[in-house]
């Protein structure tokens, strides 16, 4: 599988319906990714969101006609797919420092930002350091949530789930800590081929806070915590480390730098992720303990032939 032929081959098909509703189907189909690996790499491998590039690629599309053409700003901010020329003003403004009209007034010349295609040198295969866990169903009990999507750069939101728990809370979840991963876990929906919520930047995801039980929840916390159910399933473990002292001493990557390896290397693998939730253990949430240890646990299956 060429990678890199894949991505572009993906990258063309954007552009040529960038101001169309784009069909993600499609879009895995071409980039042989499912739609969350596809904006995984591409905001890890262009630096921005794949929402950021459309957007400023349809602003410099409306920058073109402001410069050379005569439609009208109106008819410009609907074929960008803003809802008002007010919400394309602002957004216009945020790019070029200057509201549409005085940029048709007043530019020389037209600021573009090109299209963008992927050229990687290989210097090496990607090594990920993992363990393949075969494990039969289990439970995660906790608070479970839904929070809006960001692909590039801390979420926030995830606050929003935590908040749910009390010191008291945590301290009885951890009681019912019965396997591993041992301890306070997170959960998140990255990619699902039945939900369609789980894939466009901005909408809503599961996000949950918990711990993993064998044995569903007792009845005496039901009102209490949320449970969620897991299917028997393979889950690939990786292992990372945030806020090291001496990283010449580990060859542990930061947590979100794993992310960003396993989404690159994940669609070059022998493994495909399914729909349960990617689960990641921290060894503490004190985020200022050095050496901090963390594993990222990914469900899939395999792709090879039996």
């Amino acid at each position: 599988m060429d990678t890199t032929a894949n991505l572009n081959a993906a990258m063309r098909y954007i552009e040529k319906r960038l101001f169309d509703v784009l069909d993600f189907t499609e879009i895995e189909r071409i980039a042989c990714c499912s739609e969350y690996q596809f904006r995984r790499m591409f905001s890890y491998l262009a630096g921005m969101s794949l929402s950021e590039y459309i957007r400023k690629r349809r602003l410099s599309h409306a920058a073109d006609l402001l410069f050379s053409g005569d439609e009208k700003i109106i008819e410009i901010s609907l074929k960008c797919g803003y809802e008002s020329p007010d919400a394309f003003s602002k957004a216009f403004q945020s790019m070029y420092d200057i509201v549409p009209s005085a940029y048709r007034k007043n530019a020389n010349t037209s600021k573009a930002f090109p299209p963008l295609f992927f050229h990687l040198t290989l210097k090496g295969g990607i090594e990920m350091d993992y363990r393949v866990v075969e494990r039969e169903e289990f439970y995660v009990m906790g608070k479970v949530g839904r929070i809006p999507l960001i692909y590039y750069g801390a979420n926030q939101h995830t606050a929003d789930v935590w908040k749910q728990l009390k010191q008291e809370d945590l301290l009885v979840l951890m009681e019912y800590s019965e396997i591993e991963p041992k301890g306070i876990i997170t959960l998140h929906r990255g990619n699902s081929t039945n939900d369609k919520l789980a894939t466009p930047e901005g909408e809503e995801v599961l996000y949950g806070v918990g711990v993993v039980m064998e044995r569903q929840m007792p009845d005496r916390f039901k009102a209490r915590f949320d449970t969620l159910p897991f299917v028997a399933s393979t889950w690939l473990v990786f292992p990372a480390m945030d806020n090291q002292l001496n990283e010449k001493e580990s060859n542990l990557l930061p947590t979100q730098q794993v992310y960003a390896r396993i989404g690159e290397w994940l669609p070059t693998s022998e493994y495909k992720e399914t729909e349960l939730p990617i689960i990641t253990w921290y060894e503490s949430y004190d985020f200022s303990k050095p050496n901090k240890k963390s594993e990222i646990w990914v469900p899939v299956k395999s792709t090879s032939p039996a």
